[in-house]
């Protein structure tokens, strides 16, 4: 296993590594079809196993404070996507593509990585076992059918929502829990990388 720079080529490898390393976590429907691009330079590694994308980082970074980052001093680089596939979970992939781009920001004058991720406990351990910490957080909370009743209505005529994806910044989150499926605390972490 080696880990490179993301080229064009990689799309597809990359894709499939992402979706199926989501598949087994709260992200599960945050699906994508192709590679996002990015506003701002970045740094986009890959692990390579005999010619398949077995693992992935995305770090966007700025060039401008708080341009990129919602938090912190200095200039700072988001986490956007890092992800192993499942065959290979537990090899340390994941913790080598970090240290990587880790060591790459650090050339490139940033001071901190922020990421987010939702509440499967197994990916915060990961992120606080890499001295990454909890910072702030929100709610993902989805609607579906009757969970919008009297919460969430179109004020366009013969529109009828079906679904409804929500950011949840309230102290009061426990009028939802025993009405909606699906929230999740969304929570920011983040590591300065003076700590490595």
């Amino acid at each position: 296993m080696f880990i490179r720079e993301y080229k064009d080529s990689d799309e597809i490898g990359w894709v499939r590594c992402r979706t199926l390393s989501f598949l087994n976590t709260a992200y599960f429907d945050n699906v994508l079809n192709k590679k996002e691009s990015y506003e701002n330079p970045s740094i986009e590694l890959v692990a390579e196993l005999n010619g398949q994308i077995i693992g992935l980082i995305d770090v966007e970074y700025e060039k401008e404070e708080k341009t990129v980052c919602s938090r912190g001093e200095g200039l700072g680089g988001m986490v956007w996507h890092i992800a192993v596939h499942p065959d290979f979970y537990r090899q340390g992939i994941g913790e080598q593509l970090l240290h990587e781009a880790e060591k790459r920001a650090i050339e490139l004058g940033l001071n901190r990585f922020e990421a987010w991720t939702r509440d499967d406990f197994w990916v915060q351990n990961w992120y606080e076992k890499m001295l990454f910490n909890k910072v702030d957080a929100y709610y993902h909370i989805y609607f579906e059918g009757n969970e919008m009743k009297n919460r969430i209505q179109s004020t366009i005529p013969k529109l009828h929502l079906v679904n409804t994806f929500a950011h949840y910044v309230g102290d009061e989150i426990e009028q939802f829990k025993t009405t909606n499926q699906r929230i999740y605390e969304c929570v920011c972490y983040e590591k300065y990388l003076n700590n490595i």
